[in-house]
């Protein structure tokens, strides 16, 4: 299993190119199953949960005729395979996203408990009830979700709490389904409007994306996809961090402003300069970092896929910050490890308090999620001496060739076998 080995304090300087956004070509990905033909999709992210759902769709029919760089091209024609199955789906979280597809397309789905990151149990009971509110008879049975319907209609669903995969996935099963579905509370992530805007051009007739209340008129059949992902936002955070952390000047090339907004606020209050120049942000580090609260919320909030990274960067501001997680419940795995590089943290709940240090040091460490994964390298990158990070095979998930475009900027950053 590889290891990334990481020799810090050294400022990060340069230029990094963001990749395509791996939490929009997912359900790209999972759409392409309500079609019929040739598929084309490009800015795709070569990630691990990428080539874990090219790999679904293969097991469920469709056929990959190229697979080149940054460009997908398959055919659906054929995908009427109904099963998910155990192996592949225990791997990722957004593979749920084919049962809304797959029932819609097929009438039948066998798709496995869904698996990914240790951030908290993130139960599709929201698919499930909203599947149902549609017609379709969904049980659980040996770790599969199970699904039969004979045509899903149009109805009116409230979203106890916002899910972003959980809109997606109704959406996607509302966009075959007769007459009109009406989801409350949904979630308004650019993922999801992004989804909704090539759905669209696809045939499906959506509005109100972006809103908390999204309407799908169902349609007959759907063309095939051909769209470009938008950068991935998260990465594009992570980046920004990562030059405040290390003291550095970093240009961030081919991001969307407005979707790291938030970050960009709290990064500011933090003392640290961000300047904006159309699809470029420069951030540049210098000045002692300021203590600063942070809240995670879904879109348009400070995102939960950044908390990690951001407390990084808290233990080495000036007095005392805290964090409240109000996504997920079990997002705080990073803190043991950042306590072990010196870092002085409590927890309380779904509170972290972090009291800034001078100085963190390296140290073994252990990645225990994707984005924890992300705040371990980060915190390594500003501390005293040498770290090594086991598990990096949670980084793969989400980010392109992290270490290179690192080392592009200066980082003394290697993987070992």
């Amino acid at each position: 299993m590889d290891k990334i080995v990481i020799e810090g304090g050294r400022p990060l300087e340069g230029t990094v190119k963001i990749s395509g956004a791996k939490n929009a070509v997912l359900p790209v990905l999972a759409a392409t199953l309500l079609t019929r033909g040739r598929n084309v999709i490009e800015g795709v992210p070569k990630v691990r949960d990428v080539a874990t759902m090219i790999q679904l769709l293969e097991d469920l029919g469709a056929e990959i005729e190229s697979n080149r760089g940054e460009k997908i091209v398959l055919d659906t024609s054929c995908a009427n395979n109904p099963e998910a199955p155990y192996d592949l789906v225990s791997t990722m979280r957004a593979s749920c996203l084919v049962l809304g597809p797959l029932l819609a397309k097929l009438g039948r789905a066998r798709v496995s408990l869904p698996g990914g990151c240790a951030i908290g149990a993130r139960p599709i009971d929201l698919h499930i009830k909203g599947l149902e509110a549609m017609g379709a008879k969904v049980w659980l049975e040996q770790g599969y979700v199970h699904g039969a319907v004979d045509g899903l209609k149009g109805t009116q669903f409230y979203f106890d709490t916002v899910s972003v995969t959980g809109t997606a996935n109704l959406m996607m099963a509302a966009s075959l389904a007769e007459g009109e579905t009406i989801l409350e509370n949904a979630a308004k992530e650019p993922e999801v409007v992004f989804l909704a805007n090539i759905l669209s051009q696809a045939g499906a007739k959506i509005e109100g994306q972006g809103t908390d209340t999204i309407t799908i008129q169902g349609v007959s059949s759907l063309k095939p996809i051909d769209c470009q992902i938008f950068p991935d936002r998260i990465e594009a955070g992570t980046y920004m961090i990562a030059a405040a952390i290390t003291q550095g000047e970093v240009l961030i090339e081919n991001c969307i402003p407005q979707h790291v907004e938030p970050i960009i606020l709290k990064l500011q209050e933090a003392q640290v300069d961000v300047e904006v120049d159309g699809s470029s942000i420069r951030v540049r580090g210098g000045r002692p970092l300021t203590a600063v609260n942070a809240k995670t919320h879904p879109y348009p909030g400070f995102p939960t896929d950044i908390q990690a990274q951001f407390m990084a960067l808290m233990t080495l501001s000036r007095g005392q910050s805290i964090i409240m997680e109000t996504v997920f419940e079990n997002r705080f795995m990073h803190v043991a490890e950042l306590k072990r590089m010196g870092a002085d943290i409590t927890l309380d709940g779904h509170t972290a308090i972090i009291n800034g240090v001078q100085n963190l040091s390296g140290a073994p460490l252990m990645a225990t999620d994707l984005r924890a994964s992300a705040s371990l390298v980060l915190a390594a990158l500003a501390a005293k001496g040498q770290s090594v990070i086991s598990r990096v095979y949670h980084i793969d998930r989400g980010y392109v060739s992290m270490e290179k475009k690192l080392s592009n900027l200066g980082a003394r950053i290697k993987r070992v076998q």
